[in-house]
């Protein structure tokens, strides 16, 4: 990875500004990993599990927190950066969050985009998302569907946004799904329902890796999803697409880029 980088702190809620000189300086609001223990993965097996072999020599069964294929960042023998989980009844005391790809570091936790968006969106960060004056998480809408934020103010319509980790990234383009996803195509369905509601509605795609140069759907892996995709988008809702800039300090938003839903 080019460039320097490094941390500028602020203890206030355990936020740092992370700085990426090696290009235009744009600081944001930053999630700060846990510590992290360097190691090597082994395998991943039964979606959730992966066996990794931390620096010290220890083996250990670390928790995958994601139920994608990975394809592109599971590979055995590449390095990896677990956390220690220290909640007494978590079964498994490690999780593992990133690994080390030849282009880039890339986000495996399914969980971080999602905490990561709502803080930009709280902050006032994300251009496409400004101008509300509260976001919430985790609110339920249409048909019984839980959706990631909505978005609300004085005058202004209901913003529901759906948050999509995306880590495939083939010649430098990044695709979603990984695999074929019924929950997804069913949010694309109920997001139509809502803007036909006369509410905004947004899907929004993090790319939790900095070697994606554009964005498209993954209608080669599965084709009903990026059908909808297209018609949802023909009907009124939203795309946005960022990808980051990580390290091993934190991971903020980086730049939108450019997608296209034919």
């Amino acid at each position: 990875m080019a460039g320097k980088r490094h941390g500028d702190h602020n203890t206030a809620r355990g936020i740092r500004t992370l700085v990426d000189t090696s290009g235009t300086e744009n600081e944001k609001p930053a999630l700060l990993w846990p510590e992290l223990l360097p190691g090597i993965l082994v395998k991943r097996y039964k979606r959730f599990l992966a066996d990794i072999v931390l620096d010290t020599g220890e083996t250990v069964v670390a928790h995958c927190p994601n139920s994608g294929r990975m394809t592109g960042c599971s590979q055995p023998g590449r390095p990896v950066y677990v956390s220690r989980q220290t909640a007494p009844k978590r079964k498994l005391k490690f999780t593992w969050e990133i690994i080390d790809m030849p282009d880039s570091l890339v986000g495996i936790n399914t969980q971080v985009p999602n905490r990561l968006v709502y803080q930009a969106a709280a902050a006032g960060t994300v251009p496409e998302l400004q101008g509300y004056a509260r976001v919430k998480r985790e609110v339920s809408a249409g048909d019984h569907t839980r959706f990631d934020l909505m978005l609300s103010g004085e005058a202004m319509k209901p913003c529901y946004v759906e948050i999509k980790n995306t880590t495939l990234v083939e010649n430098r383009i990044a695709y979603f799904p990984d695999a074929v996803t019924a929950r997804g195509k069913n949010h694309l369905v109920e997001l139509r329902k809502l803007v036909r509601a006369g509410c905004r509605c947004v899907m929004f795609y993090l790319v939790q890796r900095m070697d994606a140069h554009g964005f498209k759907p993954a209608g080669h892996i599965d084709p009903a999803y990026a059908l909808e995709l297209q018609t949802a988008v023909k009907n009124g809702v939203e795309i946005i697409v960022y990808d980051v800039h990580m390290d091993l300090d934190g991971i903020r938003l980086r730049n939108p880029l450019p997608f296209d839903v034919p």
